[in-house]
């Protein structure tokens, strides 16, 4: 299912749908047509990053034993995803990854988009 099919389906149903602000710095760039962030930010509650938040992004690296820039981004995303009350779908490109850091949350669980 894609972005648009994700958010007309929360939309219908209520729940929030959130994301991390660091996220951004990946969805835009030159090979993003401008019209899909345009369309989706304003569908979207972007949550800043705080240094409680980086904090539990570290811990979550460090439980699932990564670290690097190459995880950064997607332990920032679920760390504000998990932050959250109730069961969180974390939509991604890299289910692999967030897979692997939201392990010890049975409450989150990753899609692909």
């Amino acid at each position: 299912m894609g972005v648009h099919a994700w958010l007309s389906a929360a939309r219908d149903a209520d729940p929030p749908v959130i994301t991390s602000a660091v996220v951004l710095v990946e969805v835009v760039h030159p090979k993003i047509n401008d019209a899909a962030p345009r369309w989706t930010l304003p569908r979207v509650r972007v949550e800043p990053v705080a240094q409680a938040l980086a904090q539990s992004a570290a811990a979550l690296l460090r439980a699932a034993g990564l670290h690097d820039h190459k995880y950064a981004v997607d332990a920032m995303l679920c760390a504000t995803a998990l932050r959250h009350p109730g069961r969180v779908t974390i939509l991604t490109s890299d289910v692999e990854d967030i897979g692997l850091l939201s392990a010890g949350h049975p409450r989150g669980v990753a899609e692909t988009v």
